[in-house]
């Protein structure tokens, strides 16, 4: 889409609002198309890798985590913010996922780039699926995560999607995505 569409807002100014670990919210001044002003609040983040791992016997390295904004436990897939120095997203994907399971692979590819809620938020996930995961190490977590690794079916884990069960929207789209892309190919 062009910016220079007739429906695209002008941003006379930005400002960050509030500045903490892991996101910001920033302010811009606008002026609409009708010419009025105003302002708009959004968050802005770093954009993340998000890995549906499969272990060699076909099921999915899936994490359980504390969630504090929801108050409580969240499946989920390995994913994580990219770093400053992150230029390769492969090797970002890899390093979350061994950080966060413990697993590794040599098979892992692209498979999608989604802005998960770009009316509020500016960050872009990249999603991976990675094929063939073996644990050789233990978890490498960061000071606020809380993650239990647990391995779960495949078809479980659509149907759960399918269902609305499956309430963390990087796991959905994860597991929804591949879900359709290999059935296509059927």
């Amino acid at each position: 889409m062009d910016d220079t569409d007739a429906l695209a807002w002008e941003t006379t100014d930005s400002r960050i609002d509030y500045d903490c670990p892991g996101f910001a919210v920033r302010e811009d001044s606008i002026t609409f198309p009708d010419g009025s002003t105003g302002a708009f609040h959004s968050v802005t983040e770093p954009d993340a890798v998000v890995i549906l791992p499969f272990t060699p016997d076909g099921d999915v390295v899936a994490i359980e985590e504390w969630r504090q904004a929801v108050g409580r436990m969240n499946l989920g897939l390995p994913a994580g913010g990219l770093e400053s120095d992150d230029g390769d997203l492969l090797a970002a994907a890899r390093r979350e996922l061994r950080e966060e399971t413990g697993y590794e692979t040599d098979r892992l590819e692209q498979v999608a780039a989604v802005e998960p809620a770009n009316g509020l938020l500016d960050a872009t996930h990249y999603h991976f699926v990675a094929h063939d995961c073996r644990p050789t190490a233990g978890q490498s977590l960061d000071e606020n995560e809380s993650i239990r690794v647990t391995e779960r079916d495949f078809d479980a884990l659509r149907e759960a999607a399918v269902a609305g069960e499956l309430r963390d929207g990087r796991a959905a789209v994860g597991v929804l995505r591949y879900a359709a892309a290999t059935e296509s190919h059927r």
